[in-house]
């Protein structure tokens, strides 16, 4: 399934690794909910991309935008994730099922090694607009080439700054 610009997202409602549980429709931003879906514990590009955007969390405050970095994981792999990773500020989701990812339109990948899970998705990255509707997302089938933070950022002030809609709304492809 594929989530269009300016269609509603799934529901989304998670345990916290800090004990605490988030849920989407709870999201009050002023710009956007950005959600980061990403693969797990075994994933060390995972690691430096939650890393890097711990260290963005107060500039994406300043913009108004609320985040979670979600995954499959179990709560025991995530929370060993959160005291591993240089990651302690930023909500991190867990035991999201492999039907909510797939609800979400997440590649799902089956693991090939004692490190991975059996199943997991692979990343993706939503910005909702306060009224729950998709703006913009990247969905990947492996763990490569993620979004940098400074230009995620910098596409927000551009959006805000411009009042730019939404794009890509008008899908074409066969099936």
């Amino acid at each position: 399934m594929m989530i269009t610009p300016k269609e509603k997202v799934p529901s989304l409602q998670l345990p916290l690794i800090n004990d605490t549980h988030w849920n989407l429709s709870e999201q009050r931003s002023d710009t956007f909910t950005m959600v980061v879906f990403y693969r797990g514990l075994h994933c060390p590009i995972c690691k430096k991309q939650l890393e890097a955007l711990a260290g963005k969390l107060e500039e994406f405050s300043q913009r108004g935008v609320h985040l979670v970095a979600v995954s499959c994981d179990t709560e025991e792999r995530a929370k060993k994730a959160g005291k591993e990773w240089n990651i302690a500020e930023l909500p991190v989701g867990y035991e999201m099922s492999i039907e909510k990812a797939k609800e979400w339109g997440l590649f799902i990948s089956e693991g090939i090694s004692d490190k991975e899970p059996e199943q997991f998705s692979e990343p993706g990255l939503f910005l909702i607009r306060p009224n729950g509707t998709l703006y913009a997302s990247t969905v990947q089938t492996m763990p490569f080439a993620r979004p940098k933070w400074d230009d995620i950022l910098s596409a927000i002030d551009y959006v805000e700054e411009n009042d730019y809609p939404a794009r890509g709304g008008a899908v074409a492809y066969a099936l």
